[in-house]
């Protein structure tokens, strides 16, 4: 009986280290994903930027598809699009979710 105790502690440890692990990771990825953004929209006030070369052509395939899902809900004002920024926010608040629940694992 007592050997069940101590197993199944064990488990639970290990599970809280694995779960906190995986929110660790993926954190992680958002994290990197974020300055990926952030590079994409900075070289966007370059107008010499050819987005069909490498390393651009990836960074583009990486980064439209998210960026994309935020330009029809913001019209650009004055000819500057700032859809770019709802996607900042919404990464950031799912960013501080993932963080929160993290540390509440531990």
């Amino acid at each position: 009986m007592i050997d069940l105790f101590f197993t199944s502690d064990y488990y639970k440890k290990s599970m809280t280290n694995s779960i906190a692990l995986l929110f660790a990771s993926f954190l992680g990825f958002l994290q990197i994903y974020l300055i990926l953004l952030l590079i994409r929209v900075s070289l966007t006030w370059f107008p010499n930027v050819n987005w069909y070369g490498q390393p651009f052509y990836s960074l583009s395939r990486l980064t439209d598809p998210y960026l994309r899902m935020f330009r029809g809900i913001v019209p650009p004002l004055v000819g500057i699009d700032i859809s770019p920024i709802l996607g900042f926010i919404l990464l950031q608040c799912i960013m501080q979710i993932a963080k929160n629940i993290g540390l509440t694992t531990n």
